[in-house]
């Protein structure tokens, strides 16, 4: 049975009529062409599929788009446009933090969640943060060192 969901994706309003019980992450992808977010486990477990809803981190391939309705969405795609997101993309480029490019939107947007719940993270506060992100190429400590990079560059942008 289709149903209407309405939902903010990536700052605009948008309609989905479908099963309310398909994945978010295939709407995503398939109905709205937004590709930046990645299946890897399936399980929820990798972090290549993470969105923000409504400020949190989720794991887009074990949420029903049915759970959205009337939420806030944010994709790699809307962060990649905003200041803050630009800051930590280009500090992760920099830093040598991007290989294959799986894991980055994630690691990406947790990021963006840390630094914008938490201007000050430390190192431990970084780790804890990507804790529900796999890397499989480029390793744990330039991802640390490139999120460490965006804090220091974005001083003004993480003032809350």
């Amino acid at each position: 049975m289709d149903v209407e969901i309405r939902f903010t994706l990536n700052g605009k309003s948008v309609l989905f009529i479908g099963n309310p019980l398909r994945r978010l992450i295939d709407v995503l992808r398939e109905d709205f062409g937004l590709v930046g977010v990645k299946e890897g486990c399936g399980e929820g477990e990798c972090g290549a599929c993470s969105v923000i809803k409504d400020g949190k981190i989720v794991t887009s391939c074990i949420i029903p788009v049915g759970a959205v309705e009337n939420s806030e969405i944010l994709t790699i795609e809307g962060i990649r446009e905003s200041e803050k997101g630009k800051c930590i993309i280009e500090a992760f480029a920099d830093g040598g933090a991007v290989q294959c490019g799986f894991c980055i939107p994630g690691m990406v947007i947790a990021a963006y969640v840390l630094l914008d719940e938490n201007p000050d993270a430390d190192e431990e506060d970084i780790r804890l943060a990507i804790s529900g992100n796999i890397c499989r190429c480029t390793g744990y400590d330039l991802i640390v060192e490139s999120i460490l990079l965006a804090k220091e560059r974005g001083k003004e942008l993480w003032k809350k």
